[in-house]
Order: C-alpha cells, then structure tokens, then sequence
C-alpha cells in the first residue's frame, strides 16, 4: 500500500513538474512573440520606412501649396547624430524663412517617421520656427533594433533638443517648443519629467498615453481579448532583459507630474486605440501650467485631419504665451 502511494505521488510530482515547464515555455515563446509584434524589430520590418508628405498632403489638401515651396526652394534638409549607443540617428530639419531663434521639435508617433509631422511643422513655420524632425530609434532613417515606445526616446530627443539649440541658438541660444502626437506624445512628456536646460518653453503633446502597461494592457485585452496576467508581465520581464526597460517604468503619467514648464493636452473624443480617458489622467497628474483641447468627433491622431484651422489656432495661441 506505502509503495502504491509512493509511486502515485512520484507520478503526480513528475506531472506536476512537466505541465509547469510547459506553461513555462508556452508563456516565454508567447510572450517572446508578443514583444517582437509590439516593439518591430528592424530586421523583421523593414530598415526604410516611406516619406510620408505625399500622404500627409492627400489627407489636408490645403498644405500643398507650402510643401510644393519647400520642395522647390530645396528647403528640407538632411542631419545625423551619433548616439551615445554608437547607433546613427536621422532628422530633416527647415531653416525659418527669417533668421530666428525660435525652434520646434516636432515627433512622430509609432511606425512612422519625422516628415509624418509635416502638416504639424506647417504651423510652426508659417509662425517663423526652425523646424527639427528626427526619426525615432529604429524609425525612418535611424538605427535601432525595437521600437522604445517613447521611453529611451526621451534621451534621444533630449540629444536633438541640444543639436538644435547648437544649430539656431547662436550667441542667445533658443526658445524651444516640443510637440509629439501618438508615441511622439508620449515621448514629449517622458521628456517633460526631466531636468530640462532654460531653452525649452512649453510642450504640447496629441493623444499620448498614460504608460506603456496601460496602452498595452488595452490593446491586448482589445485586439486579443486577453487580460494582463501572465502574458503581459512575461512580455514586460523579456523587454527588460532584451531591451534594458520594462512596460511599468515607461510612464509619462509619472513624468507629467514632475514638470512644471506649460503644456497643451489635445485629445480627439472618440479616440478608442489610446482611450479619450487618458488624457484626464494625464492633465490631472501635471502641475499648472496647462491647457486641454478636446477634438470633438475624431479617432486616432486625427484632431488637425478633421479641424485643422482650430488646431493650429489652438497651439498657436499657447505657444505665443511663452516663446515670443
């Protein structure tokens, strides 16, 4: 009877230990695979992703006119930095049709790149702004395995922010405005929570999110019908393993709430891939000054495709109030 039991128990024990590796490899591989869905690994998605203005023009028609006059003055010009991870990042940038301290820093949002920002940079410089565009990590012309979401990007554009202070600043230096919509939101607001030179005004960002776990966790639970546990804590572990940061860390709601320079909150109402709700969250979180514009009827990164002349007098009537 002992010896029954004994070999029962040793039956049950071996079970137990193979359903445990199983899960185990079954939530490595998902969560591996996860990563690599979320984050775009350059190799799997191609090195080059396409300008963008022709698209940006089709959707507001009204940007022709300014687009076809930079390309024929040969206005867009070409820069690259030296990280200091030894990757070569790129950015186009437009000189001010005047000579002028005044500078934007304008950052695109996921799988796109800087000339993705051209109907935002149309605002700028017809406010006679210097324009810097850069390609994310592992966006457009850059170098870069994954995509960061946004978090690691904030010292990246922390390193453009300084070229383009070098670039226009002159004996003065500049006065500075970043402006990020999606993934570039996000990343202006990673920046926002750190310590800042005087040069940097204000920020707007467009439909950024909370965090990381939380866009995550939505589209997860939204494109998969899944929740959070185990897969997204998995995937969050691998990320810090492969890539050095986790999904809990990457949080521009933390970092909102450590600055104190102004900033604009633009959120379209039916916005439902990064949830309206956000912004609240996010304006709650940062010290005054700040403002909110709420795009009423628009999705996605869509507020200036669907109200572009109320768009741009929204973030010029911020802006003006801190860099003149």
């Amino acid at each position: 009877m002992d010896n029954l039991l004994a070999r029962r128990l040793r039956r049950w024990g071996w079970g137990t230990g193979i359903a445990t590796v199983v899960i185990v490899v079954v939530l490595a591989l998902a969560g591996a695979y996860m990563l690599d869905y979320s984050l775009f690994p350059k190799m799997r998605h191609g090195h080059n992703l396409p300008w963008r203005l022709d698209n940006i023009i089709s959707e507001s028609p009204q940007l022709r006119p300014w687009a076809d006059s930079l390309k024929h003055s040969h206005a867009l010009h070409d820069t690259v930095v030296l990280m200091p991870t030894g990757e070569r990042h790129h950015a186009t940038y437009i000189n001010a049709s005047e000579p002028s301290r005044r500078v934007a820093v304008l950052v695109h949002g996921y799988r796109d790149n800087g000339m993705g920002m051209m109907h935002v940079a149309s605002i700028y410089h017809h406010m006679g702004y210097n324009i810097l565009l850069p390609d994310l990590h592992a966006h457009g012309k850059s170098e870069g395995e994954g995509v960061q979401m946004g978090w690691k990007d904030r010292l990246d554009v922390m390193r453009w922010m300084a070229v383009a202070d070098s670039l226009w600043g002159g004996t003065e230096g500049t006065a500075m405005v970043l402006h990020g919509i999606s993934m570039g939101a996000a990343t202006v607001m990673c920046v926002s929570g750190e310590r800042l030179p005087d040069y940097v005004k204000c920020f707007v960002e467009d439909c950024g999110y909370t965090s990381v776990w939380d866009e995550f966790e939505h589209e997860l639970a939204s494109q998969f019908h899944l929740p959070a546990f185990p897969l997204l804590y998995t995937t969050s572990l691998q990320c810090k393993l492969r890539y050095g940061w986790s999904f809990g860390e990457a949080s521009p709601l933390r970092q909102v709430a450590r600055c104190h320079k102004p900033m604009l909150f633009i959120h379209g109402d039916r916005d439902t891939y990064v949830p309206f709700a956000m912004m609240q969250r996010l304006y709650d979180a940062k010290p005054e000054p700040k403002q909110m514009w709420i795009a009423r009827g628009s999705i996605h990164a869509m507020s200036f495709r669907d109200h572009p002349q109320e768009y741009a007098r929204r973030v010029r009537l911020f802006v003006d109030q801190y860099i003149r």
